[in-house]
């Protein structure tokens, strides 16, 4: 499928002209500078490009001590407002989590370290929510952790989330004990407590995915390989599948609905940094450790954007990655034909953190990243050529 890279008004692909929409003068202001990657370059926030009920996309980003946010003055662009500190709180770490349900609720997790009235540390699993574009966020409520002992408690991993298809929000850490812990939020607002799932010897970050039946996947890179838990399409309980018998880059994995009942999962082996597709076609085997991942190309380092959408007509699905330039690179293939390969094409210049995508209020590829500088970088889909041929950069 090809992809067509914005070009400046001299034909020179990836040396795009940029068009500011915004004074540039906000985001020097202080505490309006994301920190989109950490600093040994990994992201600290990954799909953080949403679209809203009312149609407007909004962006987040982790900045000092809260969640940073921009967001479209209408739906479709162009113009945008932010950056606007959301959430501000002592003691955040410096990851952010974000995911979006079907409600169009916005959910933010994160850690937090603050200290007791003795002066003694105390973590959290933190959580805010959003209900409506450029509106208030709700103020970060504490989840706790699994341990009353905070040294235990000190030992947690950053949390996963999904939101499933009734709208309940699934936190999930790696825990002191290197295995899995979950904590659910039902549509009312009630809470579960802390679940144990089991599990050892993981070093890696959680990744979870939600079908359209109810189902929900997650995997967590382990010494022994990747292992895996499903929550079965009408059932409130996770279970243990079979292990995957490779290893992945920890941080690397990402998560896409891509059929009835079924999640791709993407992420890089160690060894040659290329992005591999895995997904176990049938939901009902739980004996599936066999069933290889396919390569992608693309070798680089993090986790890829990943989004779903028709293009000229046809279901595709759309990778986009900080690639080995820095630049931000695109590939695209049909939905669950990973055999027909991805070709990978870099737009923009250098950037921080991990590209993002999403669709607009008219249906448009938007491509999403930010720049070294900390300012906000979009591209949109051409509507006037087939493919993705993609706009100018603008600069917010």
């Amino acid at each position: 499928m090809a992809f067509k890279p914005a070009r400046s008004s001299k034909g020179q692909a990836g040396r795009e002209h940029e068009t500011p929409t915004a004074a540039p003068a906000a985001v020097s202001a202080p505490g309006l500078v994301p920190s989109p990657a950490l600093p040994d370059g990994s992201p600290a926030v990954t799909g953080w490009l949403l679209r809203g009920k009312d149609g407007r996309l909004t962006a987040y980003a982790p900045g000092a001590g809260g969640v940073l946010r921009w967001t479209e003055t209408h739906p479709g662009g162009p113009e945008w407002t932010g950056p606007e500190l959301v959430v501000p709180a002592p003691g955040l770490g410096p990851r952010l989590t974000v995911a979006q349900g079907g409600d169009g609720y916005v959910h933010f997790l994160a850690l937090q370290r603050n200290a007791t009235p003795a002066g003694e540390p105390h973590y959290d699993v933190v959580h805010a929510v959003q209900y409506q574009s450029g509106r208030p966020v709700k103020d970060w409520y504490p989840l706790g952790t699994p341990y009353r002992d905070q040294t235990r408690a000190a030992k947690v991993g950053h949390p996963a989330a999904v939101v499933d298809s009734a709208d309940n929000l699934n936190v999930f850490i790696r825990n002191a004990g290197t295995g899995l812990c979950a904590r659910v939020q039902q549509t009312s607002g009630k809470w579960s407590n802390w679940l144990d799932l089991d599990g050892s010897g993981s070093y890696g970050a959680v990744c979870a995915g939600a079908a359209e039946d109810g189902r929900v996947d997650v995997v967590m890179p382990a010494k022994r390989g990747v292992m895996r838990w499903t929550r079965a399409a009408g059932s409130d309980k996770y279970e243990r599948v079979s292990d995957l018998e490779l290893q992945v880059a920890d941080g690397s994995v990402s998560a896409l609905h891509t059929g009835e009942g079924r999640t791709t999962f993407f992420w890089r082996e160690t060894e040659e940094g290329e992005v591999h597709a895995f997904r176990a076609d049938d939901a009902d085997d739980v004996n599936d450790a066999d069933v290889p991942s396919v390569p992608l190309g693309g070798a680089a380092s993090g986790p890829v954007a990943v989004l779903r959408t028709p293009v000229d007509g046809h279901d595709c699905t759309l990778l986009a990655q900080r690639g080995p330039d820095g630049r931000p690179a695109l590939a695209a293939y049909p939905t669950e034909a990973e055999s027909a390969g991805a070709v990978w094409a870099s737009t923009g210049e250098v950037c921080a953190g991990v590209p993002a995508l999403a669709t607009d209020a008219a249906g448009r590829v938007v491509l999403a990243a930010f720049g070294t500088d900390g300012r906000l970088r979009i591209t949109r889909q051409k509507t006037t050529e087939p493919g993705l041929a993609l706009e100018p950069w603008t600069v917010v």
